[in-house]
């Protein structure tokens, strides 16, 4: 009774159920584009009718390969074991591929924590990227312009991004609040203004790193980096830490706190929380700051950590645009979102092996994180492809942020 209870639930559209059939179904996809970008395979398939085994083991094999690859990249390498259980190797290639998955993860959980808790709000924010632009020109400018000693230098440094993105997420959040402007305008026209500053504040005199001519800047004092925690070989390093605290914390703020539950009454229904005494334009200024500060921690976390060590016209990456993916797969909520960063970091990390070691393009793994988002933006879909019953609505959760 109880097993045939079990199954009937864990094949319901719920939350998780859907989550994962999503990743199984962009994992197929996926496979039909390595096989379709493979001419060798392809050739194979021109004398399908006549010998089909040839067709059948080439896709398999460079399927296999490619998604073993992207395994042994982002999780483990059994050869590494292998050879540190036969003493061939140390311990530090068994743990790399999780050391590249975690580093990878880090900034996406800021950022993606930023875009979810706006969209809890109810506000769309799409500046993540401009509010991280910020965040890491600020903390290296802190990093390599105030001589600190270690300890206190790392926290100026790091909290010299938080404030510059909370500051880059003050302006959409005053202006949403004062004068009704709409933050999906402001914030998108913010990240050129981002993105146009740190171009020009790269080259200017104290900042520029004056035994290079390229655009980069000097790098960040060894005081302020944030330290490895599995020694100098692997990249993970303290902010993975950081990173899973902030997520607690913003959990807590979520469903603990008074500003939390403000937060969402204005989110579910502005006019409703306004009606019951709640300061929205506050509420909208204060979610925007708080928000705009994470994205910050993200963007520090990108020159403080071991991605870089010195401000160049793309040390931000797409960390802004990939949180907003990071956060609609974990539902806008902050350990969904720590996990779907993870996967983000995983498929990232393991993407980077997968190209050097089975010549699959690394813009696959971008195709694999969109149809991902497609898939859980689209849950009536993936039931419908899968025959899943109707969840309670009790289960189901909230999936997307109010006033989408």
């Amino acid at each position: 009774m109880l097993l045939r209870l079990f199954v009937r639930n864990l094949w319901s559209a719920n939350t998780v159920t859907v989550t994962v059939l999503a990743i199984v179904l962009a994992s197929l996809i996926g496979a039909v584009l390595i096989i379709v970008s493979d001419p060798d395979v392809l050739a194979t398939y021109g004398y399908i009718t006549a010998k089909p085994t040839d067709a059948l083991n080439s896709s398999w094999a460079v399927v296999s390969d490619a998604y073993a690859n992207l395994f042994k990249g982002a999780v483990v390498d059994p050869a590494a074991v292998s050879g540190w259980i036969n003493g061939t190797n140390g311990w530090q290639p068994v743990f790399a591929p999780i050391s590249e998955t975690l580093t990878y993860t880090t900034p996406l959980v800021f950022t993606g924590l930023a875009v979810s808790l706006a969209f809890r709000g109810g506000l769309f924010n799409i500046g993540a990227q401009g509010q991280a632009t910020l965040g890491v020109i600020l903390a290296a400018l802190a990093g390599f312009l105030l001589p600190l000693p270690p300890v206190l230098h790392l926290i100026v440094a790091v909290l010299a991004g938080a404030i510059g993105g909370a500051v880059w997420g003050f302006v959409p959040g005053i202006l949403k609040a004062r004068t009704g402007a709409h933050e999906v305008i402001t914030t998108i026209m913010l990240n050129y203004v981002a993105i146009s500053f740190l171009a020009w504040i790269i080259v200017q005199g104290g900042v520029h790193d004056p035994a290079r001519t390229d655009s980069i800047s000097r790098p960040v004092d060894s005081s302020a980096q944030l330290p490895r925690l599995l020694g100098s070989d692997l990249r993970v390093h303290l902010g993975i830490l950081l990173a899973v605290l902030v997520t607690w914390g913003v959990a807590w703020l979520l469903n603990r706190s008074t500003f939390g539950f403000e937060l969402r009454a204005v989110g579910a229904n502005p006019d409703a929380a306004r009606t019951a005494g709640i300061s929205v334009g506050r509420t909208y200024a204060l979610v925007m700051v708080i928000s705009g500060a994470l994205s910050g921690l993200g963007g520090a976390n990108m020159v403080l950590g071991t991605t870089a060590t010195a401000l160049t016209p793309l040390v931000v990456a797409q960390i802004g645009f990939d949180g907003i993916l990071v956060a609609l797969l974990g539902r806008v909520k902050p350990w969904g979102v720590a996990l779907a960063a993870l996967l983000f970091g995983a498929l990232q990390a393991g993407g980077n092996r997968m190209q050097s070691y089975a010549s699959i393009s690394l813009e696959l793994v971008t195709v694999l994180q969109a149809l991902i988002v497609i898939f859980i933006a689209a849950p009536a879909l993936v039931k419908a492809i899968f025959g899943l019953r109707a969840a309670r609505a009790a289960r189901l959760g909230t999936s997307m942020a109010k006033g989408w």
